[in-house]
């Protein structure tokens, strides 16, 4: 093959491209070299692969591990044995044993080989012996190789291949791999030759991604992660694959995993309230992944801070390591400027929050609720690509605005904002709560419906006024609903009404348009400006009487 033993033509990557499309057969792709694997009339190179036995057989290997979690937990078997028994005898970058001409039959270097290392000379015996026995090569395969094909796809090779010295030249190359690394490197060689793996099942995958890493293959990770994101996740997995950027030294190559990860838990576990107790075993990884998703199926942001408290506390006992993995981790997490001021108060007595972090996180927020609408947008649009803190999710239960006034009597104006696709999503018979809110120390809510009319001739938009729970006091409220309309965009009044509130029920206009669901649902509807619909409500406590429950 012409260039291939000259040293300065040797990565000209136009005649390597020459080189490899004018003899390779009609029938295969010019990127597909499958059919010069091993093959000596395509190589410029022999590579002897060296096989030692691991520091500690492993229970399994690719071919062993019947599910992912093995896999997990037969590498961090590995792992540890090799870093607290036998760190010294594989280090985390491949052994680069020999470059000079050798013949496999050499006895002096394959005696050089089963030396023990150099160590600590009051090592004991079965110390000793210990090491020889994991150095030992046990095999040893020999594979022709083109050098250009394994250079353009591994800096790693490249940089064996073209680093000046006069051992570059030479035509034989040794690696020495731990036994439960020889399948992987097989199949990765093959990749970089053909561009496809023989294996399939997720462990051989991940064995031979972590040999990709080892030995910088990123089209060969890009690949494996690729086949990983098709089969179908488990919550194991998915953990396994968000501890992969940590794992690997090109963390780029695996990112849409790690993401796809990220968006399988954040899927699995969005109704947080009904997942509380499997949430509660979750790793922080886990943890984060969900609490970034903007589909919380959460009744308020409050709920998430509640949860995210709860898993702290279950988590971490000890109140210092407590307060740092929550100011430090989870509180970018959790989406304050949405909770309720009632709940904001509560976060600044809280003993798991360091009080400067507290106090700095509820001033943040409470500025972020006194900003004008148009600035809140631009604050959420400017977070939407880093940390969301203002960027709303989509709440059971939808966040309201009031001004509470004291005097001259106890009164409160609530505002609530609908888009046009929560409201298509409420036909036939949906409805949806607004948070609580409070006035004389009671809770309130409001709750938008699609119903039949009266008359039950046709759907329509309703808005209902309820107290969250029977007390010991009854509330006389007088009420008005009102809305934004086109085209001057001001709130119109549309039903006033007054009720005595014990608790239990709701109140207030099942047709508060006085139109039929499809003509308020209209492309031409004057109650949506922009997409939203502005509701208000206004709320004056007549009085209150002491009543026996």
């Amino acid at each position: 093959m012409k260039g291939l033993n000259n040293a300065a033509d040797l990565f000209d990557p136009l005649l390597v491209m020459e080189s490899y499309t004018l003899s390779s057969p009609s029938s295969h792709d010019a990127n597909d070299f499958a059919f010069a694997f091993n093959d000596s009339n395509f190589s410029d190179r022999i590579l002897q692969i060296e096989v030692i036995n691991d520091p500690i057989q492993p229970s399994s290997n690719a071919d062993g591990c019947s599910t992912v979690a093995d896999w997990a937990n037969d590498r961090k078997r590995r792992r540890e044995d090799i870093k607290n028994e036998n760190a010294d005898l594989l280090p985390d970058q491949p052994d680069l044993i020999d470059f000079a001409p050798r013949e496999p039959q050499d006895e002096e270097a394959d005696a050089m080989l089963e030396e023990s290392p150099s160590g600590d000379e009051a090592s004991t015996v079965d110390d000793a012996n210990l090491q020889m026995d994991c150095s030992t090569v046990v095999k040893v395969k020999t594979l022709h190789i083109s050098s250009p094909i394994l250079a353009a796809k591994s800096p790693f090779f490249y940089k064996l291949f073209s680093n000046g010295m006069r051992e570059s030249e030479q035509r034989h190359v040794t690696l020495r791999i731990a036994a439960s690394e020889e399948a992987p490197l097989m199949e990765l060689l093959n990749f970089m030759y053909s561009n496809s793996l023989s294996v399939s099942s997720p462990p051989a995958l991940l064995d031979v991604l972590m040999a990709a890493d080892k030995f910088e293959v990123a089209s060969c990770m890009r690949y494996c992660s690729r086949v990983l994101r098709n089969i179908p996740m488990t919550p194991e997995s998915a953990l396994l694959y968000l501890d992969l950027p940590s794992s690997v030294l090109m963390a780029d190559a695996v990112q849409p995993l790690t993401d796809a990860a990220k968006q399988y838990l954040a899927s699995r576990y969005k109704d947080v309230t009904k997942h509380q107790e499997e949430l509660m075993g979750l790793p922080l990884a886990g943890v984060e992944a969900i609490l970034s998703s903007d589909e919380l199926q959460v009744a308020s942001e409050d709920a998430v801070y509640d949860f995210v408290l709860r898993w702290a506390r279950t988590q971490y006992p000890k109140l210092e390591e407590r307060r740092e993995v929550l100011g430090l981790k989870l509180a970018r997490f959790i989406r304050f400027p949405y909770m309720t001021c009632r709940k904001l108060k509560k976060v600044l007595t809280c003993n798991d929050f360091d009080h400067e972090i507290a106090s700095k996180l509820v001033t943040e927020a409470l500025f972020f609720k006194a900003e004008a609408p148009h600035r809140q947008q631009i604050l959420a649009a400017e977070s939407a690509s880093s940390s969301r803190l203002f960027v709303e999710r989509s709440y059971k239960y939808r966040p309201v605005k009031v001004v509470e006034f004291e005097l001259p009597r106890q009164q409160c104006v609530v505002y609530l904002d609908l888009k046009r696709e929560e409201c298509a999503n409420l036909f036939p018979s949906g409805r949806v709560y607004s948070q609580a809110f409070h006035l004389g120390g009671q809770g309130f809510f409001l709750s938008a419906h699609c119903n039949m009319d009266q008359q039950s001739s046709f759907h329509c938009f309703g808005l209902f006024l309820g107290m969250q729970e029977k007390g010991s006091v009854s509330f006389a409220v007088d009420y008005e609903f009102a809305a934004r309309s086109r085209p001057t965009e001001e709130y119109v009044s549309k039903y006033k009404g007054n009720y005595t509130f014990t608790g239990g029920k709701a109140v207030g206009y099942r047709n508060l348009f006085a139109t039929p669901w499809t003509s308020f649902m209209a492309e031409d509807s004057l109650y949506f400006i922009n997409g939203v619909l502005h509701l208000r409500a206004e709320l004056t406590i007549r009085n209150r009487l002491d009543v026996q429950v």
